[in-house]
């Protein structure tokens, strides 16, 4: 993965923000009152006249045109209708007054970037948006479709730079050279209930890319068809960022690993992965952490994740990377969480192949029907760096090349799934692995948010029966 250098450097849903999200959308929605509770209330239509007040009577013609006037507080409702053109936000909210843009209830906008020339903006050279955001603060942009940003290898759908306090929800963003969303440097930041289609055709970055970013959360997302030649992964967090969750995604038919987690050359931290489903990875494995650059990646946790049918491996502790240079992760856990059917020709479960990766912990996991493999730990990985316990592993093959263990209290059995062949890998009330968990470090809920335990003991994998 070839990361653009930059100059600078919970299972449950934030109910407040999307409760915040539905108030503002239904403010002024169906009135000509342009007063809303924080700010006015604006409208673009395709027949409107930028010459006019953005009245619902009186719309405004273009977006850029609204972006230019809407201040702290202000609601923008875009009416049904293809918009040629890039929107680059010209003001800030404030705290508890976010400038909101939104199409209007029930219908379909599109932003769509073909023969839309998208020059390089600011100090990221090579890396700009259809829809960019750089440098403000306390910004919504709900329910829009993003697509066709073609100009050259560094087009994202949607790129923030420099920016904090801004929430993406609910887009449709499609068929980019660089990120459907890509993140920069920023801080506070929501991701939510975005679909990613056909991202990174050019080759650069990844479907979802967040780097250098503090406190930020990437959830209830869907990824996919990945643009195949260019090798590219589905969601990347990298580069410096920290105090993020990653969860509730979906990622399918994307080339290079579902979610990546990469240091990179900085000190990566504090990021939480769970409740993600990553399944179709054609060229990787569905989960993967690395240090490519020789950043420290540290307080890494995976749970609750279901990662099946992928090329290589359901998850990887890698030494991806410059060859020679140094690699440095502590402290990464792999807890309750399902890996089947991963690897084609030659693949399987876990694999911790850093030597330099120390206090790993694999517990509580099962793996079950890979193909070379369920649990690997590469010879020349101190045996002290990796603790492996209490996982369901089925079949252990005895594979010495490929480095299979067991682990302590481990269980060789069926898990019993209810449907895996239908990606349903709830378990039978016969399962062994129900009970069969360690309550050392175990998720509190389950990947459907259910509690842990379940009458005084702890199961095995990512749902507790």
């Amino acid at each position: 993965m070839k990361v653009f250098k930059v100059k600078k450097h919970i299972l449950f849903i934030s109910v407040l923000v999307i409760a915040g999200i539905m108030i503002c959308c239904n403010q002024g929605a169906t009135s000509d009152d342009n007063q809303s509770a924080n700010g006015k209330v604006y409208y673009v239509s395709k027949s409107g006249k930028d010459s006019n007040n953005g009245t619902f009577k009186k719309p405004w013609k273009t977006i850029q045109h609204a972006a230019d006037k809407l201040t702290a507080g202000d609601t923008l409702y875009i009416r049904k209708g293809i918009y040629k053109e890039r929107v680059v936000p010209k003001n800030s909210g404030e705290s508890g007054k976010y400038i909101v843009y939104s199409s209007y209830k029930g219908e379909k906008v599109t932003i769509d970037g073909k023969n839309v020339n998208l020059p390089p903006t600011g100090e990221y050279g090579d890396l700009f948006g259809l829809f960019e955001i750089s440098g403000k603060s306390y910004i919504k942009v709900n329910r829009l479709r993003v697509v066709n940003a073609l100009t050259d290898a560094g087009s994202n759908g949607i790129l923030l730079s420099d920016s904090d306090n801004i929430i993406i929800s609910n887009n449709y963003i499609s068929n980019t050279q660089s990120s459907g969303i890509g993140v920069w440097n920023c801080l506070n930041i929501t991701l939510t209930g975005n679909e990613i289609n056909k991202a990174c055709k050019g080759g650069q970055q990844e479907s979802i890319s967040v780097a250098g970013t503090g406190t930020f959360e990437i959830r209830n997302n869907k990824v996919h068809h990945t643009d195949t030649k260019a090798d590219k992964e589905g969601i990347c967090v990298k580069d410096g960022s920290s105090n993020g969750k990653v969860y509730n995604n979906l990622i399918y038919k994307v080339p290079a690993a579902g979610i990546y987690i990469d240091s990179w050359d900085k000190h990566t931290y504090n990021i939480e992965v769970f409740g993600n489903v990553v399944h179709g990875i054609s060229n990787s494995d569905g989960l993967q952490a690395a240090s490519e650059m020789g950043g420290l990646l540290e307080d890494i946790k995976f749970y609750n994740n279901i990662s099946y049918n992928n090329k290589y491996r359901g998850i990887t502790i890698t030494r991806n990377g410059d060859e020679g240079g140094n690699h440095p992760m502590e402290n990464i856990s792999i807890i309750n969480n399902t890996f089947y059917n991963n690897g084609d020709e030659w693949g399987g479960g876990v694999a911790m192949d850093n030597p330099e990766a120390e206090d790993i912990v694999i517990r509580n996991n099962i793996c079950s029907q890979n193909r070379s493999f369920e649990i690997s730990v590469s010879s020349d990985v101190p045996e002290q760096n990796t603790t492996v316990e209490n996982n369901l592993i089925y079949s252990y093959k005895s594979d010495i090349e490929d480095g299979e263990v067991t682990g302590v209290d481990f269980v060789d059995e069926d898990p019993l799934f209810i449907n895996p062949a239908k990606g349903n890998f709830h378990l039978k009330n016969t399962s062994p692995a129900i009970d069969k968990g360690s309550s050392v470090d175990a998720p509190e809920y389950d990947f459907d948010g259910n509690t842990r335990p379940q009458n005084g003991k702890y199961d095995i994998g990512a749902f507790e029966k």
